[in-house]
């Protein structure tokens, strides 16, 4: 349990890292592409530096739900708060879609003055900012990431897909205004719209996930197989009767039963237990807690399993 308390304590360590780096780039790049928007004219920079700067609060939202997700069981939460970074998750993806609407919308809407002949030419400025934009943001979409994998946090992964949308906004940005530049001013508008979908189905798989995770969804088939090869290694088990997984937030609850000789001291059988306790809740990180049940088999029983 210390062990699973000190992993807990790391990933909180390590997601408030990669929040306040990302707090300080996102304000410095909104600044920037703000800046160039207003001295290069493009409305479509300055759309992208709003879109920046929400990035700011959508990482807060991440901090404030790996904060009360580490926080330790009590009284009244005695199997811990994991689901609370559900809860950030869940905010993150109506953000995140908010956002792809509202680009999406911009798109139309320039579409419809392109068409009335009000488009304006960007600067030179312009393309610079997107280029950085792109570059920056996708550093950052590939370091949340990483980051995210390694402690096995939902919220933080949405932040890491948030970056993304906004490394693709840029992508159309730098599109919008080089086409504008070269006579076509309709590009930036149809490629606000196209990005707005590819947003809308981050949102959607980041929202989909952490519902999955609130209703008490099973773990994915190889992890299943992966914990059975781990069981099954262990000195004394015969067969596994039954494996259950259930994801509570970003870790998971495993109840196993396994099957052991009868005639076994109840020493024996619980050292058997304990040892595959230990085993998976070591070897599965994202396992909060593994319970383990001993049944009991005959010699004829374990005969046919072994023959």
């Amino acid at each position: 349990m210390i062990q699973k308390e000190h992993t807990q304590t790391d990933g909180k360590q390590i997601a408030m890292k990669v929040s306040g780096v990302s707090i300080g780039v996102n304000i410095a790049l909104s600044i920037f592409k703000l800046a160039a928007g207003l001295i290069a004219h493009s409305g479509a920079m300055i759309s992208d530096a709003v879109h920046s700067a929400s990035d700011v609060f959508s990482t807060i939202i991440v901090m404030i739900g790996v904060t009360v997700s580490a926080k330790k069981s009590d009284k009244e939460h005695p199997y811990g708060h994991e689901r609370l970074e559900c809860v950030a998750s869940i905010l993150l993806a109506v953000v995140l879609f908010a956002t792809g609407a509202g680009i999406g919308i911009q798109g139309v809407q320039k579409i419809a003055a392109d068409r009335m002949g009000e488009a304006m030419i960007p600067g030179r400025m312009a393309l610079i900012a997107a280029v950085v934009s792109i570059a920056v943001k996708e550093w950052m979409y590939w370091y949340t990431r990483g980051a995210a994998k390694k402690i096995n946090s939902g919220a933080l992964m949405a932040d890491a897909w948030h970056h993304r949308s906004d490394a693709l906004s840029s992508i159309g940005a730098f599109a919008g205004i080089l086409g504008a530049r070269m006579g076509f001013p309709v590009l930036d508008p149809l490629a606000s719209v196209v990005i707005c979908v590819f947003i809308g189905k981050a949102a959607w798989d980041i929202f989909q996930d952490a519902m999955n995770k609130m209703v008490d969804k099973a773990c994915d088939d190889r992890t299943i197989q992966q914990i059975r090869q781990v069981v099954l290694e262990n000195s004394g088990v015969e067969k596994i009767d039954t494996i259950r997984t259930r994801m509570f937030g970003a870790r998971a609850y495993v109840d196993i039963e396994i099957a052991a000789d009868e005639s076994l001291t109840l020493r024996d059988a619980h050292k058997i237990a304990e040892d595959v306790h230990n085993r998976v809740e070591d070897q599965f990180p994202e396992v909060k807690h593994c319970m383990v049940h001993v049944n009991p088999l005959t010699q004829k029983e374990i005969r046919e399993i072994e023959g």
